[in-house]
């Protein structure tokens, strides 16, 4: 079994992954004051039982670092995961600083498709692999190089961000895109060879201007499409695909298990018509169980 949060942060994005392996892994960090300790504390407790701590790095945007400098000084950060870049800010904050320490050191391991890691998607006589796969950047492509580039003279890094796959063998596949906007998305359609997930995180908060290509989604095939909290003017609701709003649902907990994932949320009025009903009581609000 492995347990997959998407935190409630408002604007931004959280997620871990108490794996079904001796891993644990944190994609983006949005948290703070008010919010910070309490969630530092959390991933500590979950994170405990597990021996590889990794952190990844969608992009260096405040909504998916914010309380970066607060968690490395909680947990200090060994592994540290983001695609290879000399992204500047013109007003750098404390967490943009430890983003650019971690990044540049030997704790950092640049992403890119198809690359392997041990542990992270290859398995040895100890320990197995935490099911993380990168599709995407291809280095070498043109609108990348220009995203680096921008993202170097100070301009936003939203599409530096990688296409990050997890998946567990008879069970479930989920996708994360980072903030990756629209237009970028619709230049390298036909460069990237997707195949079908489960549960797809939509980019850039959900907002329209994340909107996934429909040649994409149609290859993806979601069962469903998490949308993020983006204020609800600006957000794509993707017609015509089961959705599980963040802003609605509060924090989101996927209990995944063989061919099964029960899902949980924050918010107990919150419910979804597309669930089956399994009777699950592992945590609190269950909304019902996706078959795979």
């Amino acid at each position: 079994m492995s347990i997959i949060k998407s935190l409630s942060v408002g604007n931004g994005d959280m997620f871990y992954i108490k794996h079904n392996s001796d891993s644990f892994s944190i994609i983006d960090c949005c948290i703070s004051e008010e919010d910070g300790e309490s969630i530092v504390k959390e991933i500590k407790y979950e994170s405990k039982s597990k021996n590889i701590l990794r952190f990844i790095s969608t992009h260096p945007d405040d909504d998916h670092i914010r309380g970066l400098d607060y968690l490395d000084s909680e947990m200090k950060i060994l592994n540290f995961y983001c695609v290879k870049n000399n992204a500047t800010k013109s007003d750098e904050t404390a967490d943009f600083e430890k983003y650019c320490e971690l990044r540049d050191s030997d704790k950092a391991f640049y992403l890119y498709k198809s690359c392997s890691r041990k542990w992270l998607n290859q398995s040895n006589d100890e320990r197995k692999s935490a099911g993380i796969n990168i599709l995407w950047p291809i280095t070498d492509n043109k609108y990348y190089k220009e995203a680096l580039k921008k993202a170097e003279n100070g301009e936003s890094p939203n599409n530096i961000s990688p296409i990050v796959k997890y998946s567990i063998e008879n069970g479930v596949a989920m996708l994360w895109m980072g903030d990756l906007e629209s237009d970028f998305m619709e230049n390298i359609k036909d460069d990237l060879n997707l195949h079908e997930v489960d549960i797809l995180f939509a980019p850039h908060h959900g907002r329209d201007t994340g909107n996934v290509p429909e040649e994409w989604l149609d290859k993806m095939n979601p069962k469903i499409i998490i949308i993020g909290e983006a204020p609800s003017e600006h957000l794509n609701y993707y017609s015509g695909y089961n959705t599980i709003t963040q802003n609605s649902a509060g924090d989101i907990i996927f209990e995944c298990v063989t061919n099964k994932v029960h899902i949980y949320v924050s918010n107990g009025d919150y419910s979804v018509d597309f669930l089956e009903d399994e009777n699950m009581d592992t945590y609190s609000n269950y909304i019902g169980t996706l078959n795979l």
